[in-house]
Formats: structure tokens, sequence, C-alpha cells
């Protein structure tokens, strides 16, 4: 399994962004003690599902994003940089709130479960989510939620209901990705946050803003 990426340092004011206690839903290996800033990029035209990148600020390459187009489950599998399966994320069928299910691994076992997200709402104009991992089985309170609107690909990460951030994304808009049919935002995973984790939660809001769009 790889590590947290390396800038060679913490980032400036880091830690006065840390959440208020570790943030492991994966695993505490992808939790860095400063800010990591990492980078997504997608094609807006794709034949295969594989041209969903993360980099870091170096521009090296630790995720990517693979699944198949006629899945009716929506299945997509998120890789490192070797090409290992890290996490599996399907849809759940006939779900009003577009829920997902992620799975350690290539896994799709109950047991490997590790966290649910769903739309907060049927209907909305502003993106909002829940998450709730997989111990919490009830489900009455999140222990994680996105605001923002991923149209214009500007949201904020939660914890929980609370006010504590933990991750934001932003577009980064130039014209050469335009050009070349690219869409491309920063996220930024404050520190002791799993960036793994965040990173899937992306890839979420990606898929249920391309159904919203379809």
């Amino acid at each position: 399994m790889m590590a947290a990426p390396y800038y060679g340092g913490p980032a400036p004011g880091a830690a006065a962004a840390a959440a208020p206690a570790p943030v492991a839903v994966v695993s505490p290996q992808f939790c860095a003690p400063y800010v990591v800033p990492l980078t997504v990029t997608k094609k807006a035209i794709s034949l295969s599902d594989g041209d969903f990148t993360v980099t870091d600020a170096n521009g090296a390459v630790v995720l990517r994003v693979k699944g198949a187009i006629f899945s009716v489950r929506h299945r997509r599998v998120l890789l490192d940089a070797a090409g290992q399966p890290i996490l599996s994320m399907q849809e759940k069928v006939f779900s009003m709130h577009n829920r997902w299910e992620v799975f350690r691994g290539d896994s799709s076992n109950a047991s490997d479960l590790l966290f649910t997200a769903k739309k907060s709402s049927i209907i909305q104009l502003k993106t909002e989510m829940d998450i709730f991992l997989a111990s919490n089985t009830a489900q009455q309170v999140c222990d994680f939620k996105i605001k923002g609107s991923y149209f214009d690909r500007s949201c904020a990460f939660y914890l929980g209901d609370s006010n504590n951030m933990i991750a934001q994304m932003n577009r980064q808009f130039t014209v050469s990705n335009v050009l070349l049919g690219k869409d491309t935002f920063g996220v930024t995973v404050f520190p002791h946050v799993d960036f793994v984790f965040i990173a899937a939660l992306v890839v979420i809001l990606d898929e249920i803003h391309r159904e919203r769009s379809d």
C-alpha cells in the first residue's frame, strides 16, 4: 500500500488547518501531518472510464480510477500509482438518493464495507451529501457532510454537521484544459485527514453530477 504523497515538508499554515482528531477512514498511512494539495483531472469525453487521475503537487500520479461504461451499478475502482486496487465504489440499485457503497480493495462484500454516501435530499439546487461510516448502522446522524456546488467544482467537506472543515475543492480553469477537453480542479486535504477517503468522495460526486446532467 502506498503512503501519503511527499512534498518535502509541511505546507505553510498546515498546523492551523488540522482536524480536531485524525480522520483515517481507509488507513492512517493516508493521513499526512500537513496539508495535501491534489489535482484531479478528467477528460470531458472518454471511451473508457480510466481517464480520471489524481496527481500530487509535483505532478506525479498517486491515484487512478477505472470502471466499465456499460455497468448497471456504475462500479468504479480506485487504484494507486502501481495499479493496485485500494477501494471499490458502486451505486446502490434503485436508490432514490443516489446512494453509493464503498468497499476496501476490489471487494463488494458487506464485511469489507467502509462507508456509504448519499444525497441529503432527492431534489437539490446545491450539492449536499451525507456520508456514513460502516459502523454507523442506524444512519440517523451523518459522520461527514459535503456542501457546495459540484457543477462549479466548489465544495467543502465537513466532520458531520459541524463547521469543522477537513477538505475543500475548487475548479482550476485554464484555456489549455478547455482546448484539450479536460476538467481539472484542485483538492486541498487538511492535515491528519485521509486523502484517499476524500478522493473517493470526489469520484462519487462526479458520478452523481454526471447522472444529473444526462
